[in-house]
C-alpha cells in the first residue's frame, strides 16, 4: 500500500501506526512553499522513487529514506532528542534552499573549520547525529545507519555534478541587519509567527509521543553544539523556510531578530565541553564560529550551560 501525503503531515500519521516505509517519495506535494529561484537560475532536479531499481541498491534507497524522515525511530540509540533529519533538511532532503541532500553529497570530502580536518560525508553525518540529533556516541562509519543514509543522498545526487556549488545548496546567507539582532522584537516574532507551531516555551507539539512539530530548545531540541545554534545560520534557515507554507515572508530584519532569540534559550550541553568550563568551551569552538551567544551573558545570564 501507497500513501500520498504531504512530507509535513508524516509525523501526525507515525502516531497512528503508519510508518516511514509505506509513504511513496514520488508525491512531491507538500505545504511548504517551493524557493523561487533567481532569474536565470535552475535548481537541480533529484530522481523520483519511480527511477529506483528493484534490487538492493532500492532497498537500500529506501531505508535511508525511512531513517531520513523518521530518525527517532529508526535510530533511537543514537538519537537523543526530539528531531528527526527532515526537521532542518525539509521535503524529504529534497528542497533547494534547505541543505538539499543533493547539494551537500556532491562535496564531499571536503574540509571543515569545525573540526579542523577533511571530512568524509560519513562523517558529516556523524556529526548531525552527535550534534543536532544530540545522541552521544555517533553511528559507526559503516554502520547500516550511516550507510543506509549515504545511500539515499547519493541516489538524490544522480546526475548532480561533483564538486560544484549547486544553487539552492546550503541555507542561502541573508546579511546580519546594520542595527543588529534585537532580541525584543524577536520574541514578539516568535509569538506572532512561530509559537502557533513550536509552542510558547519551544517545546514542539506531539501527537503521542511522537513530535509533529519539533522543539526549538530546552532538552529535546539540538545542543549547543549544532551548526543551527549560530544566529546566522538560523536566521537563513528562517528566512528561506518558515513559517512553514510561507517562505521568504519575514524580512531580514526579523529572520535575525527570531533566530536570536531563539539561541538565546538553554539547551543540551556541547559535547565537546572542555574541563567543565562554558568558557574555555567558547574560547576553543564557538569564538570563531559565526555569531553565536555560547559562553556570553545575556540580561545577566551566561548562556550554555546546558539543560538538565
Amino acid at each position: 500500500m501507497k500513501i500520498l501525503m504531504p512530507v509535513c503531515a508524516f509525523s501526525i500519521l507515525l502516531s497512528s501506526g503508519v510508518h516511514a516505509a509505506t509513504i511513496a517519495m514520488e508525491d512531491q506535494s507538500q505545504i511548504q512553499t517551493p524557493p523561487v529561484p533567481d532569474k536565470g537560475v535552475t535548481y537541480f532536479q533529484p530522481p523520483q522513487q519511480s527511477e529506483l531499481p528493484d534490487n538492493a541498491y532500492g532497498k537500500m534507497v529506501m531505508d535511508g529514506y525511512a531513517l531520513f524522515v523518521d530518525t527517532r525511530r529508526q535510530a533511537p540509540k543514537f538519537v537523543g532528542n526530539g528531531l528527526n533529519c527532515t526537521n532542518c533538511h525539509l521535503d524529504q532532503g529534497r528542497l533547494a534552499n534547505s541543505a538539499p541532500l543533493w547539494g551537500a553529497y556532491p562535496m564531499y570530502p571536503a574540509y571543515r573549520k569545525k573540526n579542523d580536518k577533511v571530512n568524509t560525508f560519513a562523517e558529516r553525518l556523524q556529526g548531525c547525529f552527535q550534534f543536532s540529533m544530540n545522541g552521544g556516541t555517533p553511528p559507526a562509519a559503516d554502520s547500516r545507519e550511516i550507510t543506509a543514509l549515504s545511500t539515499y543522498a547519493y541516489w538524490l545526487s544522480t546526475k548532480a555534478p561533483v564538486g560544484v556549488e549547486l544553487p539552492g545548496r546550503g541555507y542561502p546567507d541573508v546579511p546580519e541587519p546594520k542595527g543588529g539582532y534585537n532580541l525584543v522584537r524577536g520574541a514578539a516574532v516568535y509569538k506572532d509567527q512561530c509559537a502557533i507551531c513550536h509552542g510558547d516555551n519551544g517545546q514542539g507539539q506531539k501527537a503521542g509521543d511522537d513530535y509533529v512539530m519539533p522543539p526549538l530548545w530546552g532538552k529535546e531540541s539540538y545542543n549547543w553544539g549544532a551548526g543551527m545554534h549560530r544566529i546566522n545560520t538560523a536566521a537563513s534557515f528562517i528566512k528561506h523556510n518558515m513559517p512553514l507554507g510561507k517562505a521568504n515572508s519575514l524580512s531580514d530584519e526579523q529572520a535575525w531578530d527570531v533566530a536570536a532569540y531563539v539561541n538565546t534559550h538553554e539547551r543540551p550541553q556541547d559535547p565537546r565541553l572542555v574541563e567543565g568550563s562554558v568558557e574555555k568551551t567558547r574560547v576553543k569552538f564557538h569564538a570563531n564560529d559565526g555569531v553565536n551567544v555560547y559562553g556570553q551573558t545575556v540580561n545577566g545570564v551566561l548562556i550554555g550551560q546546558g539543560t538538565k
